[in-house]
């Protein structure tokens, strides 16, 4: 997974890009938050952050509000690195549109063991996306049977969305899960099994 670093100290970019290596994740450093925005506009972009507080020119609070502004299905994740620990603090912190945050200086494994909490609500985030695609490819086919229904007046046969005619039983199959069991209804066992339709044999 691609981790986004925005921190404007070299040393503890260093550090994070280092530790992040060693944990087997892929960093991309910036260095202050107009950066660090510039490069979460991308299609790519990484979808977990650590994103520094305090920064020249754009901080971290103001990276996190633009984020929460972008109507997205699948939000970035976002760890806020700070020296603030006074509870009004962390309430901003988490109002702008964190998800998560760590004091300075950090401890490693608990970095670590954040990192990964965040990268399971990214992945369960991506399976709910999924199962939503389904569900609507599944309301689609729905609604195909809810619209007009080309069928043809003489042998019943359905024409389908590429033009070909189809038994309707098929067509229905196909854009639904219901199933077909035959029979004869009482009006054709009765015109098939008349004693004049027979001739009496």
């Amino acid at each position: 997974m691609r981790v986004l670093i925005a921190e404007d100290d070299l040393t503890s970019r260093t550090i994070l890009a280092a530790l992040l290596n060693k944990w087997g994740y892929e960093s991309v450093v910036t260095k202050d938050g107009a950066e660090a925005w510039e490069v979460l506009q991308q299609p790519d972009a990484p979808k977990l952050v650590l994103l520094d507080w305090n920064m020249p020119g754009m901080d971290g609070l103001e990276v996190c509000r633009r984020l929460r502004e972008n109507d997205s299905t699948t939000p970035a994740y976002v760890i806020l690195l700070t020296v603030r620990e006074a509870k009004g603090d962390i309430v901003r912190g988490f109002e702008a549109g964190a998800n998560d945050y760590i004091s300075k200086p950090y401890d490693h494994e608990e970095l670590q063991a954040r990192i990964g909490v965040g990268q399971r609500m990214l992945e369960l985030q991506d399976k709910l996306a999924e199962r939503m695609r389904e569900l609507q490819a599944a309301l689609d086919d729905v609604r195909t049977l809810r619209g007009i229904i080309p069928i043809c007046m003489h042998c019943k046969k359905v024409r389908d969305d590429q033009g070909y005619w189809k038994q309707v039983e098929t067509y229905v199959g196909e854009h639904s899960e219901a199933q077909f069991s035959h029979g004869i209804c009482p009006e054709c066992t009765k015109s098939l099994y008349s004693d004049g339709l027979w001739g009496g044999q």
